[in-house]
């Protein structure tokens, strides 16, 4: 063994190794001259003998050895171990029994830090055992007192303070039996470590990767990991937005900063991070190099140290990942760039992986929730005819109150009215692969059809037996009502438009008739024979007059006097009226809700209206029955849309007629509003009846709605707007004038021939003096060529060119003093209301009587002067 010659306790600082004199001495002085040239201790300086020493001098074979004394040969053996000692790539060091150092060689020196003279004679244990380690040096003292040998991994420190890791492998040096002194070997394993240690991170990286429900939660574990390897107490990861161009920090420790709302990319150092791609350790000094160049710019003080890494996918930097510190007694290091570049390459992947995931995740609670919430059915089944999948939608469209119901229906079987519609939409599906806008018939769990338009597509997947089909189903039961009302009503314009248009013509018409056989009359003496033929043709006129207003009524053209009146009132007063016109075998009774408020509406027709009605029901109990008339104050919203139909939410007055009469069919129904359409014998019915009630109750901006079944009786109700305004009398009337005549100028204005001549006659045979015209350009003409007062324009309001209106306006710009009287076969653009800022307009409503337009004349302008 080497030093087998030395005693226990002999080994101090400055001893030598007993050699022969002569070798003794040269080594002795070759070891001096080395320790002045290097500055080191001459503690354990090795001899000058050549690293690779010849073979030759290395053989010690007896054969070989013979002529080199057993001295000599030992001294060699000597240097020998003594440069093998000092030349180890291993920290070694000799203690003594009180574990001071008294032998050391250069790697211990450059490993912990400490020079010779700092070590020797120095516990070795003050250098370099950690304060937390006194347990282990403890024991590591009792396996040597015991003559062990132990090899253990451990940490050291040196003498900057940084722990290293060490293998360590320590035994006792015994000579002559006796233990002289303890060897001790250090091992640097800290690359090994920290390859280790890094493997270790990489493969928690992706175990964390596995099982972290959320980023956050994912975020906060690779933070525990780097912590591990580096200082990591400032720690955060950015994120970057290439859409909205946001830098965010979805995770951010920091002991001095908050985390920052996302905010637009910059010039920072996150920024440049992403801008080259390449990790950075930024200094104080390299950050004002990047300062001054303009790479980045500052609006915060910076940390001593900053390390970023970008996050990379498929080589494009998304994210970094940032160290800080703000400590010199922990700062960041070149090592800890390379380490956590490599934890970044995992870590990218793994973040980019989970994002994914998230967004998976979210996209399938999005559509998830779309399917859930949708107000359309949807639904997944076989070819086979059985539900796989449903949505509450398709739930509430069939009936039932749970999914489990649905799906244990057969489709072909429990759901389609007709097995053959099944049948075809599976053949579409099968030749084509979708469907769009099938239309079926379903039949809900009550026994109820509804009408279903089916879209979809066929889909073959890995995960499914066989072909499943995916499909929306809408419920266009309401639609389909919906367009049959709208063609209805559609159709009823039309026609109201035509009844109007006729009536309107017929009007003018009988104004003429009506007209001249007044005038017969007057001169006619009742008993000449043609008085009585006269009075005929009155008859017929006033029958078809009546007839023309119904036609006005229907087609919501004729002439309304708006006025704000109690529906009860009426009602109540209607009932003395309807008594004896509905006979003694039918019972009429009435129930009235008290307060319910008012409408805007023309009295006269509101009677007319519950005239009709009633009428209607009684003409339904040919046997006899009952009349029930109901008034109520109503608010209509969604959820109260009778048979489908769209009515405006609000407060409205309600009045309904019920009978009990042999009722209608759906057919029937459809159809009860049209003008002459009649389910009476021939004779007893025009068909206007109905008609009539339409057209008042929808010009007065109101709704009416029918519910009948055969041999259950009808309903009809009606809905009037919801006034809260006092009731106007409607009883107080102008006070007319005696039908006398006059003697002012009047401007007439009317395109129908015959009728402006009537006028002319009757008004000039009166004593007035009379200007015609067949147009409004005429009379504008007219009017500017005769200066004098004109004091009353008679003008028919639909005219072709200008119309009444339009030359009325003209003309009082002029003549501001000139009064005006209407004449009108309808009145849609002509309504009366008090609503309006000028003064009531003058009507005449068409077909009149010639006193009617004598009186109205008078009555427009004022009593007679003279």
């Amino acid at each position: 063994m080497p030093f087998a010659g030395l005693q226990r306790g002999s080994l101090q600082m400055g001893g030598r190794v007993t050699r022969s004199a002569q070798s003794k001495d040269i080594l002795r002085a070759k070891s001096l001259r080395q320790a002045l040239e290097c500055g080191a201790s001459p503690s354990f300086i090795p001899a000058t003998i050549p690293t690779v020493a010849p073979p030759s001098s290395l053989s010690w074979t007896p054969a070989e050895s013979k002529n080199i004394s057993n001295q000599d040969d030992s001294d060699t053996r000597r240097q020998f171990l003594e440069q093998l000692f000092e030349n180890s790539p291993d920290a070694l060091l000799i203690v003594d029994s009180s574990f001071r150092a008294q032998c050391l060689n250069r790697e211990f020196q450059r490993m912990f830090g400490y020079s010779a003279a700092q070590t020797l004679s120095h516990p070795i244990d003050t250098l370099i055992l950690p304060p937390d380690r006194a347990a282990e040096s403890h024991w590591i003292t009792q396996c040597l007192e015991r003559g062990e040998q132990i090899t253990l991994e451990t940490q050291r420190r040196h003498r900057d303070g940084t722990l290293l890791d060490v293998s360590v492998t320590t035994a006792p040096l015994v000579i002559k039996g006796r233990t002289a002194a303890y060897y001790v070997l250090y091992r640097n394993i800290s690359d090994r470590k920290r390859a280790e240690a890094l493997n270790s991170a990489l493969y928690s990286v992706a175990e964390k990767a596995s099982v972290a429900q959320d980023l956050q939660q994912f975020f906060a574990a690779i933070h525990g990991i780097v912590d591990e390897l580096m200082p990591a107490r400032n720690f955060s990861i950015a994120i970057h937005d290439p859409e909205s161009q946001l830098l965010s920090f979805p995770y951010f420790v920091d002991q001095q900063e908050s985390a920052p709302a996302p905010f637009p990319a910059g010039r920072g150092l996150v920024e440049y991070i992403l801008r080259t791609g390449e990790p950075l350790l930024c200094t104080p000094k390299l950050l004002q190099q990047l300062q001054k160049s303009g790479e980045v710019q500052l609006t915060a003080p910076a940390p001593l140290h900053w390390l970023g890494v970008p996050l990379k996918v498929n080589h494009h930097a998304f994210g970094a990942l940032v160290l800080k510190s703000y400590s010199e007694q922990s700062p960041l290091r070149e090592r800890d760039k390379e380490v956590l570049t490599l934890i970044s390459r995992q870590l990218a992947a793994a973040i980019d992986h989970k994002r994914n995931e998230q967004s998976l995740r979210r996209s399938e609670v999005r559509y998830r929730s779309l399917v859930q919430t949708a107000v359309y059915g949807i639904y997944r089944s076989s070819l086979q005819g059985d539900f796989l999948d449903v949505n509450p939608a398709l739930i509430g469209m069939l009936g039932y109150s749970s999914a489990l119901e649905v799906l244990e229906l057969n489709p072909q079987k429990d759901v389609f009215l007709d097995s053959g519609e099944y049948a075809r939409l599976v053949e579409e599906f099968q030749r084509t692969g979708r469907v769009d806008g099938f239309e079926v018939r379903w039949k809900r769990k009550d026994g109820a059809a509804i009408n279903v338009r089916i879209s979809g597509r066929a889909v073959a997947s890995e995960h499914e037996p066989s072909d499943v089909l995916e499909a929306i189903a809408e419920d266009i039961t309401e639609r389909r009502v919906l367009e049959d009302q709208f063609r209805q009503s559609q159709k009823m314009e039309a026609v109201g438009r035509l009844a109007g248009g006729i009536a309107h013509d017929f009007n003018n018409l009988l104004t003429v008739v009506s007209g001249y056989t007044e005038v017969l009359l007057d001169q006619l003496t009742p008993a000449d024979p043609l008085h009585a033929k006269a009075e005929a043709i009155q008859q017929a006129s006033d029958r078809a007059t009546t007839l023309t207003r119904q036609l006005l009524a229907f087609s919501r053209k004729q002439l309304l006097q708006l006025k704000v009146v109690d529906v009860n009132a009426i009602v109540g007063d209607m009932e003395r009226l309807l008594s004896p016109l509905i006979g003694e075998n039918i019972e009429l009774t009435t129930t009235l809700e008290p307060s319910i408020g008012c409408t805007r509406a023309d009295a006269g027709q509101l009677e007319q209206v519950i005239m009709n009605l009633v009428v209607n029901a009684k003409d339904a109990m040919p046997q006899g029955g009952k009349i029930r008339i109901t008034t109520a104050s109503v608010t209509l919203d969604d959820s109260y849309r009778p048979e489908n139909t769209f009515i405006k939410h609000g407060p409205y007055v309600m009045i309904s007629v019920a009978d009990t009469g042999h009722g209608m069919d759906r057919e029937t129904q459809a159809r009860i509003f049209e003008p002459f359409f009649t389910t009476k014998e021939k004779g007893k019915g025009t068909g206007l009846g109905l008609s009539t009630v339409y057209g008042i109750i929808k010009q007065s901006g109101g709704y009416v709605f029918v519910q009948s079944e055969r041999g259950r009786g009808t309903v009809f109700t009606i809905y009037f707007p919801r006034v809260d305004e006092p009731t106007e009398n409607r009883g107080a009337t102008a006070q007319t004038l005696a039908a006398i005549g006059g003697s002012e100028t009047i401007l007439l204005v009317e395109d129908e021939d015959s009728v402006r001549q009537l006028v002319r006659e009757t008004l000039e045979s009166r004593g007035y003096q009379v200007l015609e015209a067949a147009n409004g350009q005429a009379a504008l003409a007219l009017a500017a060529s005769h200066s004098e007062t004109i004091h009353l324009v008679i003008t028919d309001v639909v005219m072709p060119g200008l119309s009444g209106h339009e030359l009325v306006h003209q003309l009082l710009a002029t003549r501001p003093a000139t009064k005006v009287l209407y004449l009108s076969g309808h009145a849609e653009d002509t309504v009366a209301t008090p609503l309006s800022s000028q003064p009531p307009k003058a009507f005449l409503q068409k077909p009149f009587t010639l006193q009617n337009l004598s009186r109205r004349v008078r009555e427009v302008l004022g009593p007679a002067t003279n």
